[in-house]
């Protein structure tokens, strides 16, 4: 390589109203920048343009991640190669984290490239921190089945390894499917199980509260379309 490239992972907000998470120091490491991998370029460049007021756009270049799709991962070679200093954005949280933007830090890490992640806002640690289940022993499924009947068999899977592991299962949802995901958990779930359920995470109307299955079908909370992350603890006794 015939510079020094280097990988900027920069974190964004959870919450657009919230940028008051986000440490200073992010700004410097935009301006060292000369290249964005972004999940979606419209809102990267809005969120870059309030983090440093001052940022010319169009200095700049733009590729968009989508699924980082292998011409995707060659133009970011090619980039390294060049020896630019790129910074990775994710639509919301971490890059890396349940984003696409992971399979180019695999690349970068391949070619033995400095990676540098940069601290922010990770709704899936904030909401395991304050759930009080076990962050010792965790593991994150991602989105579970759409299907009703592979949605409730995934989720006793993740009751029995819970319960087996003494391990905190974390999961997602798409916002609008918040309500039958829950409605699945509470009709599959033993009763006694913890379910955590996180929302807003740093916006306004954060609420993130465990309960035993049987105390939340006592007062089933409406979630739709609500940013959402799901925890689940179930107990060997």
């Amino acid at each position: 390589m015939s510079e020094h490239p280097k990988i900027y992972l920069i974190p964004t907000f959870i919450d657009e109203e919230s940028l008051e998470v986000l440490p200073d120091y992010l700004t410097d490491a935009v301006r060292e920048c000369q290249v964005f991998f972004v999940e979606n370029e419209r809102t990267a460049r809005r969120f870059l343009k309030r983090l440093w007021k001052e940022m010319v756009i169009d200095e700049f270049e733009w590729h968009t991640i989508h699924k980082a799709e292998e011409e995707v991962r060659e133009l970011f070679r090619n980039k390294l190669q060049e020896g630019k200093i790129i910074g990775i954005l994710s639509e919301a949280g971490c890059p890396g984290i349940a984003d696409p933007g992971q399979l180019l830090v695999e690349v970068a890490q391949d070619a033995g490239v400095t990676v540098r992640p940069l601290v922010g806002p990770s709704s899936i640690l904030m909401a395991l921190m304050a759930s009080g289940m076990n962050g010792q022993e965790f593991h994150f499924s991602g989105y579970l089945p759409v299907d009703h009947q592979l949605r409730a068999r995934k989720i006793r899977e993740l009751e029995h390894e819970s319960r087996l592991k003494n391990c905190t299962e974390i999961f997602i949802e798409t916002p609008y499917r918040n309500n039958q995901l829950l409605d699945a958990l509470l009709k599959s779930c033993h009763p006694q199980t913890r379910l955590c359920i996180a929302v807003n995470i740093t916006g306004s109307g954060e609420n993130i509260r465990t309960k035993r299955v049987a105390e939340w079908k006592e007062q089933v909370p409406d979630i739709n379309k609500r940013p959402a992350i799901f925890l689940l603890h179930a107990s060997a006794g």
